[in-house]
């Protein structure tokens, strides 16, 4: 099992950045692909940034490549998103995800939504 918090949403201003954490706990958290995904009024869900815990490869949405940036503190078990220049298009609810590694890849999980564990989600609202 895979236990999933998130933290750090809020209201900002275009063009300021957040950062958002997925804290992690459970058994074989090493062996997970955590992801962000995001989810705005009226859209579809979508991946935003995906990362394999184990080997430390990344995958990101073509609208945040160069923004934000996805990294991870393996002794804090924590999995950060440092959102840079941040859009109000970038406005939605983002919820923190997780997969075994074994049976997705980075690129699987973000753009087709895998996962087994999902955390409850937090706003994030960009607006000048």
């Amino acid at each position: 099992q895979l236990h999933l918090v998130e933290s750090g949403g809020g209201v900002v201003q275009p063009g300021e950045s957040l950062r958002l954490s997925c804290a992690t706990s459970g058994f074989g958290v090493s062996y997970y692909t955590i992801g962000w995904f995001r989810q705005a009024p009226g859209k579809e869900r979508e991946g935003v940034s995906c990362l394999s815990v184990s080997d430390g490869s990344t995958y990101y949405l073509d609208s945040v490549k160069g923004r934000f940036t996805i990294s991870r503190d393996h002794a804090k078990r924590t999995v950060y998103l440092q959102m840079d220049s941040l859009k109000p298009e970038d406005t939605a609810v983002y919820y923190c995800a997780g997969e075994d590694e074994r049976i997705t890849t980075v690129q699987r999980m973000c753009s087709e939504l895998q996962h087994g564990f999902l955390g409850q989600g937090l706003q994030v609202t960009v607006s000048s």
